[in-house]
């Protein structure tokens, strides 16, 4: 199983990831181990997590927020429900895609 994070750094900037195990992963950035993006703007908080089937999916839906602005994460933040909306689009335009 796969998970995308959303985590909020110490400076207040988004940070979008995957990883098996988020805890680890946290940890790992907060290490300054992590991405190079998290080095020294720890300690993560963790706002959102979402279960994937695959990493493919994980990195679809990854760079699907990636691709929001900093208002639209926010407003993800302020309803998670949002994500799965966002993920099922996601998975869509990955289906689309392969079949054309």
């Amino acid at each position: 199983m796969w998970y995308v994070y959303l985590a909020r750094c110490a400076d207040g900037t988004l940070y979008c990831g995957i990883a098996r195990d988020v805890d680890e992963r946290i940890a790992a950035h907060d290490a300054g181990i992590g991405a190079r993006y998290t080095r020294g703007r720890g300690p993560l908080r963790v706002l959102l997590v979402r279960r994937c089937r695959g990493k493919g999916r994980a990195l679809r839906l990854e760079y699907s927020i990636k691709q929001l602005s900093r208002a639209q994460k926010e407003a993800l933040v302020a309803r998670p429900a949002a994500l799965d909306a966002l993920a099922r689009a996601a998975y869509r335009a990955a289906s689309a895609a392969r079949a054309a």
